[in-house]
């Protein structure tokens, strides 16, 4: 119902439009959804219950989901007390709005054209000098790019010493799964689990990679109960890497 709803919305606003107004927009719908059981961490909302989505839990106010409130709460807790140079790939639209309006220097960049960002870096070529950045975001970005060790090697490059690097992708057990034979949309989503992805990682050998480009990497785990008030997976692994 909500993919159908969006997509009808689409039809009629414009995308810009839709970003611009998105918390307007959404405020009917987050009404239906408003009570005491849960709360979403990134705007605040109160909520009876998350909007089930596609193996996911959608906040209705702001849209966001479980990965990117697990995110926000790493962020707050540990790497936004002081004022940072932030490049973050892909932004969420949620943290985007936060990190534009915070006291950080925050530059986005995509280049979809499918997220709201202010540039359009090639993350295997970063358009910076050396040593620029104090964090980068990079979520759910590596495994739809080919040349992925180029794009580790330019995180190090852009980063600061000391500077921290928060990655998460889809994992698997075993091995990483890649095959540069498979190229066709629908043979990527059925090996690799989406149609713009080119491999899916295993923790190790995802750790591997990046320790081969000069990182530093410290593998933080979460557990939650199905039913926790924040909406947050129930398991999840997020890589913090340090230059």
């Amino acid at each position: 119902m909500y993919l159908r709803l969006k997509k009808n919305i689409l039809k009629v606003i414009p995308k810009h439009l839709l970003y611009r107004y998105e918390y307007t927009l959404r405020y009917p719908y987050y009404l239906k959804y408003f009570g005491k059981k849960h709360k979403c961490n990134i705007c605040n909302r109160e909520l009876k219950s998350f909007v089930e989505i596609e193996n996911d839990k959608l906040c209705p106010s702001c849209g966001s989901i479980k990965r990117t409130r697990r995110l926000w709460e790493i962020l707050t807790d540990d790497f936004l007390k002081d004022n940072k140079k932030i490049l973050d790939f892909s932004p969420s639209r949620s943290i985007y709005r936060l990190l534009k309006k915070s006291d950080n220097i925050y530059i986005s960049s995509d280049l979809s054209g499918d997220f709201m960002a202010d540039n359009s870096f090639d993350i295997t070529k970063i358009d910076s000098e050396d040593e620029n950045f104090d964090l980068i975001i990079c979520y759910h970005i590596l495994e739809h790019v080919e040349e992925d060790e180029k794009a580790m090697s330019e995180i190090w490059r852009v980063l600061r010493k000391n500077g921290i690097c928060i990655i998460q992708t889809p994992f698997k057990e075993g091995d990483i799964y890649e095959n540069s034979s498979i190229t066709s949309d629908e043979d990527r989503e059925k090996h690799f689990g989406q149609s713009d992805h080119v491999r899916v990682y295993s923790i190790n050998g995802l750790v591997s990679r990046l320790e081969n480009a000069g990182l530093k990497v410290e593998t933080k785990s979460y557990n939650e109960e199905s039913e926790n008030s924040c909406g947050f997976h129930e398991k999840e692994t997020v890589l913090i890497c340090h230059k």
